[in-house]
């Protein structure tokens, strides 16, 4: 969708002369073209963009600028004025339900059930209030930088870094709102909670050292950040680790230092493969770099087969011991010394932590480990005070940095971490290479239920919007290493093509944020082009400052379009839900499912780590008998498809009904517009696809070789007899079962070494025998039919030599 048709699309009614007159913008653009005269009517000739058009379009961008700046600041200024107001009111009602639950002579001054309502629906005002400011300021956001990009194309003045300037002078798009969420969230959880809300420990992990949370993650695009927090607080309130402290915003900040073996990266390796018993060792501080105490992790996956789950413990030390820990200048009795003179936690524990920290600390010293990897972010975290059973986080501002010494470079030193950065984000100092700034913010999911029990209908509807991408097992020490060292790591994550695709998605229905007693369904989660079909020169450019005009005579016309829309999407919704289109349609995703395979080779069609014409162009380099073997490999597998897609197109069974494709509603794509893509790996890297592998997995393959082994004995006992108590003619059908079995039984070997060794690599390959079973049967028939054809053209009991004899 074009930027400009978004813009109309997405803007609030209410505050329409307040954005970014983008199409008039875009009309001055044109006055680079001057009419002929009419003798020469249709036709135009360009005229060069001259300083006094770029006075007049800069002069129109400033008031343009100052409109959007001066709304946002007021707006601004009013939500906080107006949560100023409503944190009064809720303070007078708490407190009068306090007093009337201690006293009960005050029981008739106790708020009512409809107080307590019309507080809550004065906060979701003011939330949707913010939202609509954060969507107003991205779309304008987004709109100055589109202007400024096709005045810099279209003009050849560049305006881009003067006005960026500008910008900074009226950071109206700078707002994160993180502090306004944090009031709303404590004002709304009072009135929700009707004055008694959730009490407990809201520590940051300092009592707990071993945790197990099952997890999902999500990435979040920049658009949808503020709009998910706000949908969030309505659930679940902000964790707040110190409720009496006004809001910092580098109380959120949370930086780690991955360790790692940089010649062999073996912590990066295992962790992507998730081999059993992969550890992560990490130091993590919270705050700025002034913090005093360190947390010294280690994250160690156990799969699921052997009944453990993946653990994180962790211990405390000060900054400044750390590096005299690291180095084993530093015993574990010295480090827990004064924990243990304090007295304030148990001896068994102590032992426990010190246990612990031998382990990392011998590790560390063992496997020459040393920092690699920074990672840096802003966390917001949801969660009811001393209950973990719902835990919810979302990171932004994510920064991976390199804290290596590798290449020449000094950056940490001899330090455990590199001192020339802090918590000041985006961290412009760094060189590009050194710095990975990622472009999503990172929802965390954490669960705790009981064995069968679902988890919160709300949570199911959020991770299932257009909200959140799912990226099962993401890792920002596994992201982290990907990126910063791409000369020396070659084994990429899963996740790493889809780094180059959009994740916004089309709006879900019926989800977001509503304000009291009104829904809509607008949203900025979508695609925006670059409008580069509109920088065409000539007619079309006549034709375009036509239609703008047109456009801006009709701005009521396109509202009530608008309104017309919605109301049939309602209507269409409703002949859905009154079996429109039958009880038994398909969905988008079960239409996908049903549509015919592409090519009979997409048996695995989202990754391809293995590289053939890779593979293939380096045996040719080699040359000599690889090359051979391998190019026989290719055009065998190519024939091989080929030859068993003509026989499927030949077998006479019946072929499935062609479903007929749906068309497009509600913002989705019809299916035959659903495209699937196959993602190759960069030319000498490889994309490690998870494989689940338990050891059923290894039995699995180790009884179907049994099985093979079976049947091959069979046939060779089969063969044995013949062979020994009948006649030449049966000498003949035992050297045809006996070579079957022989066959058989060295081609199930190869096949049953081939699978474990790809087990035991965790490869992504079809372990699929499609051949195997197909050629024994045909051995079968040939041996019988050997057997029958000696019988019946020499028959008699005599055989051949009584044949011959007579």
């Amino acid at each position: 969708m074009r930027f400009g048709q978004q813009l109309r699309s997405s803007l609030i009614k209410d505050w329409y002369y307040y954005y970014i007159s983008y199409d008039e913008l875009k009309k001055r653009l044109r006055t680079d073209f001057e009419h002929t005269p009419a003798i020469h009517a249709g036709k135009s000739k360009k005229k060069g963009w001259s300083e006094e058009d770029e006075q007049s379009f800069v002069n129109r961008l400033e008031e343009e600028l100052d409109k959007v700046f001066t709304f946002q600041k007021v707006k601004s200024q009013e939500i906080v004025r107006r949560i100023k107001s409503s944190e009064k009111e809720v303070n007078d009602v708490i407190s009068r339900t306090a007093s009337a639950q201690s006293d009960d002579r005050l029981r008739s001054n106790q708020p009512t059930e409809e107080e307590f309502m019309l507080l809550e629906e004065d906060l979701s005002d003011i939330i949707a209030d913010v939202h609509d400011l954060a969507k107003f300021t991205q779309l304008n956001y987004t709109g100055f930088q589109k202007i400024i990009k096709k005045h810099d194309k279209m003009t050849h003045w560049h305006l881009k870094p003067v006005f960026a300037a500008r910008l900074n002078a009226r950071p109206f798009f700078k707002d994160d709102y993180d502090e306004t969420v944090v009031k709303l969230s404590r004002l709304y959880d009072q009135v929700r909670t009707r004055g008694n809300p959730t009490k407990g420990d809201s520590s940051a992990g300092g009592k707990q050292q071993n945790f197990v949370r099952q997890t999902t993650k999500y990435w979040v695009h920049p658009d949808n950040i503020t709009e998910l927090k706000l949908i969030i607080l309505k659930h679940l309130p902000v964790l707040v680790f110190n409720p009496s402290k006004e809001f910092d915003k580098k109380d959120s900040a949370i930086t780690s230092i991955y360790y790692d073996n940089t010649d062999t990266w073996e912590l990066y390796e295992g962790r992507l493969k998730k081999s059993e018993g992969a550890e992560a060792i990490r130091l993590r501080w919270y705050g700025g770099m002034d913090s005093d105490t360190i947390f010294v992790e280690r994250k160690t996956h156990r799969e699921d087969w052997t009944g453990e789950k993946s653990v994180k413990a962790r211990f405390s030390l000060k900054e400044k011991n750390v590096n005299a820990f690291l180095r084993g200048e530093m015993t574990t009795a010295q480090a827990f010394e004064k924990m243990r003179r304090e007295g304030k936690k148990g001896e068994k524990e102590i032992n426990d932590l010190e246990q612990l920290a031998k382990e990392i600390q011998f590790r560390v010293l063992d496997r020459d480990l040393v920092p690699v990897c920074r990672s840096f972010y802003n966390r917001t975290a949801f969660q009811l005070p001393g209950d973990a059973r719902v835990r919810i986080s979302l990171d932004t501002e994510l920064t991976m940095v390199r804290e290596d010494n590798l290449d020449g470079r000094q950056r940490a030193g001899k330090n455990w971490r590199r001192m020339d950065i802090g918590i000041d984000w985006p961290f412009n100092q760094l060189p590009a290479q050194d710095a990975e700034r990622f472009p999503y913010g990172v929802l965390e999911v954490k669960i705790q239920t009981a064995a069968g029990q679902e988890p919160p209908e709300w949570i199911r509807e959020l991770t299932s919007s257009h909200l959140v991408e799912a990226v099962p097992k993401f890792s920002k020490f596994i992201h982290g290493c990907a990126t910063l060292f791409p000369d020396r790591i070659d084994l990429l994550p899963f996740w790493f093509p889809q780094m180059d695709a959009d994740i916004r998605k089309p709006v879900t229905h019926g989800f977001g944020i509503e304000r009291p007693g009104q829904s809509t369904d607008t949203s900025t989660s979508i695609d925006v082009d670059d409008d580069t079909d509109d920088e065409v020169a000539g007619d079309d450019d006549e034709r375009t400052l036509r239609a703008h005009e047109e456009d801006d005579e009709n701005v009521h016309r396109l509202r009530a379009a608008r309104d017309a829309l919605e109301q049939h999407e309602q209507e269409r919704r409703m002949a859905d839900v009154n079996g429109g289109d039958g009880p038994n349609v398909l969905d988008e995703e079960e239409r996908m499912e049903a549509k015919p395979i592409a090519s009979i080779d997409d048996d695995y069609p989202l990754y391809d780590s293995e590289d053939e014409e890779e593979a293939l162009a380096e045996a040719k380099r080699i040359g000599g008998w690889r090359y051979q073997w391998k190019l026989v490999q290719t055009y065998a597998s190519i024939a091989g498809d080929k030859l068993l897609y003509t026989l499927k197109l030949a077998t006479p069974f019946p072929k499935p009904t062609q479903i007929p494709v749906r068309e497009g509603r509600f913002g989705l794509p019809s299916a035959d517009k659903v495209q699937q893509k196959r993602f190759k790996a960069p030319k000498g890297k490889k994309i490690h696809v998870p494989v689940r592998v338990e050891p059923k997995v290894s039995f699995a393959a180790e009884r179907t070789f049994l099985s093979w082994l079976e049947f091959s004995i069979i046939l060779g006992s089969i063969a044995a007899t013949l062979l020994n108590f009948g006649d030449d003619i049966s000498m003949a059908s035992a050297w045809a079962f006996t070579a079957v079995a022989l066959v058989a039984l060295f081609y199930s070997m190869g096949v049953f070494l081939w699978r474990v060794d790809r087990i035991k690599k965790k490869r992504a390959v079809s372990y699929h025998d499609k051949w195997g079973p197909s050629f024994l049967c045909l051995g079968l028939v040939i041996a019988v039919g050997i057997s029958f054809g000696y019988r019946f053209k020499y028959g008699g009991e005599g055989g051949l030599k009584g044949d011959l004899k007579g």
